[in-house]
């Protein structure tokens, strides 16, 4: 099993980033990556909207730097689905596609069930510990609060994938649920921390009594929930969905 870090506690921390904090950049490492992070962090939570027009002279402003380097990553952006270049026009936050949400949900679920079906037919008592640990992080989180909820909601599904040695896996699962985490920030106002909490424990519950069957349907019920959510949030923001055909 892969080697656990000690859990890190930020339930009593504030991790809200400040406008200066997201345009600046450290001097000792490559700008490029940097740059590419940063604006695949705000496309994600929704800074800048579907459909926002984005300039590589405006963006290679604001981080002071040249326009180079923002090309670099407006090109990696697009290739992860979140910018289109649209030709004689310019480039744009490519909307939400409703059929990439779904793909993405059923290849998380492919992996994760898996997962915790492997975790669940070992005994190891010293994540149980850890993963409990999560659980109390996740539950002292105010509802005000719900960017470090998510943060935490990484974590956990991170340690899950880490401790089954499944680190290609996570990987995957990164590069594909860009869509998913697009949607659950729009939800932010009404997110459902506490039935996500209760989810999480119906799953290290599983893994702690050994029944992989069970864990498999908690992670599937789990990971179901954005479909739930989907058509109401689609319906409330129409202009920045895709349709689903």
């Amino acid at each position: 099993m892969a080697t656990i870090e000690p859990p890190t506690r930020i339930a009593a921390q504030r991790t809200d980033e400040t406008r200066s904090t997201v345009w600046s950049l450290e001097a000792t490492a490559p700008v490029g990556p940097q740059i590419y992070k940063a604006l695949r962090r705000l496309i994600v939570r929704g800074e800048f909207s579907p459909g926002t027009a984005m300039s590589e002279v405006d963006i290679a402003g604001r981080f002071t730097t040249s326009r180079q380097p923002v090309r670099e990553a407006f090109i990696k952006l697009a290739e992860d689905g979140l910018l289109e270049v649209r030709p004689q026009r310019g480039t744009f936050v490519r909307k939400i596609s409703i059929a990439q949400v779904i793909d993405a949900r059923f290849v998380r679920e492919a992996i994760e069930t898996h997962i915790v079906r492997e975790l669940a037919t070992k005994s190891d008592a010293r994540l149980i510990r850890h993963l409990r640990l999560q659980l109390e992080d996740q539950a002292a989180i105010p509802i005000d609060r719900p960017d470090d909820f998510m943060k935490l909601d990484e974590q956990f599904h991170w340690t899950l994938a880490d401790a089954a040695g499944r680190s290609y896996g996570w990987k995957v699962i990164e590069d594909v649920k860009l869509q998913m985490d697009r949607v659950r920030h729009l939800t932010l106002r009404s997110f459902p921390q506490q039935k996500l909490v209760r989810q999480h424990t119906a799953i290290v519950d599983s893994i702690e009594r050994s029944a992989p069957d069970e864990a498999e349907r908690e992670m599937r019920q789990h990971l179901q929930l954005i479909l739930e959510d989907l058509p109401s949030v689609a319906a409330q923001y129409p202009d920045f969905f895709t349709p689903s055909t």
